[in-house]
């Protein structure tokens, strides 16, 4: 079976020190004059080699409401014998899970308010108290100076599985409740990658060994605002009520409708990687959006995900048994849909996990499929 995980893991369990530099350049520069060279593989190596302030983005403006639909997603039960997680995740690649989630009721309401102590401390104690460390810290889309009364909209935290900030200034914080619930959506979602694996047919890398597998609390505030890209296996994405949330996937731009004390999970792209394209996927987080221009609830904005994801030294590539990743062959009329009913052949090549990561990272590639260069 073929390993998504080849080498150590690189742990992010305690990466609030000194910041770290950009992740290193690849060994290999790319070689123009390659058949397989093309110049947003030049961009994206010159971009890696940049530090992140310099690095150039894509607009982030989303796609006007003619192309987007209105969707509601099946609602799945875990405890069901037979949940019907093959055709939500083959299908539309998210899922609601309600009502009989195990995530103590008391938790989310907790963390959120977590949440709001977090966004309403003064911008230049978010930074000190977060440091960026790539993809851990504060960002705000919008700011890039120190002003204290700048807008909050788009601002984000990715924390690691601790929920740590800086030791010697972060007595008056408490992240207990994010760190908890962190923890019970993080055991959920493992239980929800072994229910897929064993419908599609690959076995999750940190069944046997939970360390090739890392996750990742991401705390956004900001209603109809794409937030960072960043490749995961499954996202889980807890809806304190009932709201309408925007999302991308392989169909288009969806509105899903939210419901109240649910969680809304949804497919990455490595999750499809993994299936050798079974599945379907959702780039990047959903975000709420607001039916109401007049809405002021700082709350209502707060979206709490937690991302099952890599360590960056990871290698990626398809876990179907069987496959031979090494055979790539020039396909006839019908050879794509014979290589998907026998499962023989890799859909897609392996690539590294980091360099992936800091490109759909940076670069923020949301109207634009980023696996299409690995596909075969």
């Amino acid at each position: 079976m073929a390993s998504s995980t080849q080498n150590p893991p690189h742990h992010l369990s305690t990466p609030h020190g000194a910041t770290a530099a950009p992740p290193p350049t690849p060994s290999a520069q790319p070689n123009l004059s390659s058949n397989n060279a093309t110049l947003p593989d030049a961009l994206s190596h010159l971009l890696h080699r940049l530090p992140p302030t310099l690095s150039l983005s894509l607009s982030t403006r989303r796609r006007s409401s003619s192309t987007t639909t209105t969707a509601t997603p099946p609602v799945i039960n875990l405890s069901d014998p037979t949940p019907p997680l093959h055709s939500a995740s083959t299908q539309l690649g998210y899922f609601h899970l309600t009502p009989h989630h195990p995530i103590s009721p008391h938790l989310p309401p907790a963390a959120e308010s977590a949440a709001l102590s977090l966004f309403n401390l003064p911008h230049h104690r978010k930074k000190l108290l977060f440091p960026n460390t790539w993809p851990l810290g504060y960002d705000s889309l919008d700011n890039e100076d120190d002003d204290d009364d700048v807008s909050t909209a788009g601002e984000s935290f990715c924390l690691d599985s601790s929920c740590s900030a800086e030791s010697a200034i972060e007595s008056d914080i408490d992240l207990g409740s994010l760190r908890e619930l962190g923890s019970e959506m993080e055991k959920l979602g493992l239980k929800v990658m072994e229910e897929l694996g064993s419908v599609v047919g690959f076995e999750s890398p940190g069944k046997d060994d939970p360390t090739r597998l890392c996750s990742l609390l991401w705390v956004s505030d900001g209603m109809n605002k794409p937030g960072r890209v960043y490749p995961y296996v499954i996202g889980l994405h807890y809806q304190m009520r009932c709201q309408k949330y925007s999302l991308l996937s392989d169909s288009g731009w969806a509105n899903v409708s939210g419901q109240a004390d649910s969680v809304l999970v949804t497919l990455g792209d490595i999750a499809q990687v993994w299936s050798n394209g079974k599945l379907k996927k959702v780039r990047g987080i959903p975000m709420p959006i607001s039916m109401d221009a007049n809405d002021n609830n700082n709350s209502s904005c707060i979206t709490m995900s937690l991302l099952i994801t890599l360590p960056l030294e990871s290698t990626v590539s398809p876990l179907i048994p069987g496959l031979d990743i090494n055979a790539i062959e020039e396909y006839h009329e019908d050879g794509i849909d014979s290589i998907t009913k026998t499962g023989k052949r890799s859909l897609f090549r392996s690539f590294s996990f980091e360099d992936y990561a800091w490109r759909v990272y940076h670069e923020r590639l949301l109207f634009k499929d980023p696996l299409v260069r690995y596909r075969v």
